[in-house]
């Protein structure tokens, strides 16, 4: 999991040649910035970027930079499909929806599963 201070910090001391973008998983822009790093221009360019990252929110540097990192929510779990099917089974007992859609609808819920 990468980490913003360190990010901030490869930027401002070592930038000019693209560290921070090495360590960030940008390998093609850190070689560019190697390939560059004599005409100063990645170092101008760093210059810049280090403020954007030290002012960055850490909820934007996660989204940006930590997405390979980030839980993976199921929004449908076993728990939650048997409440839906005992819903949906309500429904169809009291006639609000018909023999169709209660099939269709379980069988969509069984799905997720």
């Amino acid at each position: 999991m990468k980490q913003k201070a360190i990010a901030v910090l490869l930027c401002f001391f070592l930038g000019g040649i693209g560290a921070h973008k090495f360590y960030l998983g940008q390998i093609g822009a850190g070689i560019v910035y190697l390939l560059f790093f004599w005409t100063f221009i990645p170092g101008l360019i760093a210059f810049f970027e280090f403020f954007i990252l030290l002012f960055m929110s850490d909820a934007e540097f996660d989204r940006q930079f930590n997405a390979a990192y980030a839980p993976t929510r199921t929004t449908n779990t076993a728990t939650d499909a048997t409440k839906a099917l005992a819903e949906l089974k309500a429904l169809y007992e009291s006639g609000v929806i018909t023999p169709e859609e209660y099939e269709q609808k379980r069988q969509n819920l069984l799905r997720q599963i």
